[in-house]
């Protein structure tokens, strides 16, 4: 999909926006799981989740290559479309954001708040897809899909990060929505020749790679039961499942139940919030624990944005 030295130069881009992201090794969390952890805190990015990485890299080149662009739109849950909205406003490209009806109040506020022009339609993140390419079609707006080559680009370079900045890891617990950040990980990893092991996480409610993977092709499902926004996929996309089946060892399921335990770990451990797909890999691990004891495990809490009733309500009730 890219070379490493198109790695690297992502990485320069991104950085002159922001520096890399801590990754840190916590004593606590290596008390509770059993193993040698450490975090990648992509919870501290501009837009508090990693995803803000692949905007950028997606504008560059758009802006780039299309200069007269009218705009861009795309469906999101929240982090896919912050990160576009932010790039948009850095390059002065309008960006529309289409989410479902019920979708985080506090990531369409930061959605606006970073000039995206928000339309809520549908019961789900593929329902709001559906109509965003509709809507591209209609109004001759650049639809940016949730998996590309530049946003799969632009969110590797968290990796390249990662694994140039840590000790060797034996295994890497990376979130699964659509397929972008474990794929960049992936790319990552072997662009730089390192053996780590790549285990991706779902929702047990949202399990569509899960079942992807194992049967070796793409296998939707008729809803998405999960309150971690960023995992509720329904339909996973084809060229994503490819690099995930080619390169990850495993997809581990988790409940909503060990998600909501697991941003207490984080909290109580770090002091650190994380959302419920940045939490998903620590639940993972604990969920393995046994298997995993003794062993450098690297996390991704891939995102920080969890509305503070969902907080309340999931996490501290």
């Amino acid at each position: 999909m890219f070379t490493l030295a198109e790695l690297e130069t992502a990485a320069a881009l991104v950085h002159q926006t922001f520096p890399p992201t801590p990754q840190l090794a916590w004593p606590l969390l290596a008390a509770r799981c059993g193993a040698e952890v450490h975090v990648k805190h992509e919870n501290h990015t501009p837009c508090g989740a990693f995803k803000v990485r692949g905007g950028l890299v997606y504008m560059d080149r758009l802006k780039r290559e299309r200069a007269d662009v009218a705009g861009v739109i795309s469906a999101t849950r929240g982090n896919h479309g912050q990160s576009l909205a932010y790039a948009g406003q850095r390059h002065d490209v309008p960006v529309t954001i289409l989410v479902p009806h019920g979708n985080s109040a506090e990531k369409n506020a930061a959605m606006r708040a970073f000039g995206a022009r928000l339309i809520e339609h549908g019961e789900d993140f593929d329902a709001a897809r559906e109509e965003a390419m509709r809507l591209a079609a209609r109004d001759g707006l650049e639809f940016a899909p949730s998996f590309a080559r530049d946003l799969v680009l632009g969110v590797a370079t968290y990796a390249w990060e990662f694994f140039r900045g840590s000790p060797l890891l034996d295994a890497l617990y990376v979130p699964i929505g659509l397929g972008s950040g474990i794929c960049g990980c992936i790319l990552a990893r072997d662009l730089l020749g390192l053996p780590t092991e790549i285990i991706g996480v779902q929702s047990a409610g949202a399990p569509s790679y899960a079942l992807s993977f194992a049967a070796g092709h793409v296998v939707t499902t008729n809803r998405a039961d999960t309150q971690a926004d960023g995992m509720a996929t329904r339909v996973p996309d084809a060229a994503a499942l490819d690099i995930i089946r080619a390169g990850a060892s495993r997809i581990v399921t988790v409940d909503d139940d060990a998600i909501a335990a697991a941003i207490r770990a984080y909290w109580q451990d770090t002091h650190n919030l994380a959302e419920g797909a940045g939490a998903a890999p620590l639940a993972a691990l604990l969920q393995e624990r046994e298997a995993m004891r003794g062993k450098r495990v690297g996390l991704v809490l891939s995102g920080g944005n969890i509305d503070f009733d969902l907080f309340r309500d999931w996490v501290v009730a």
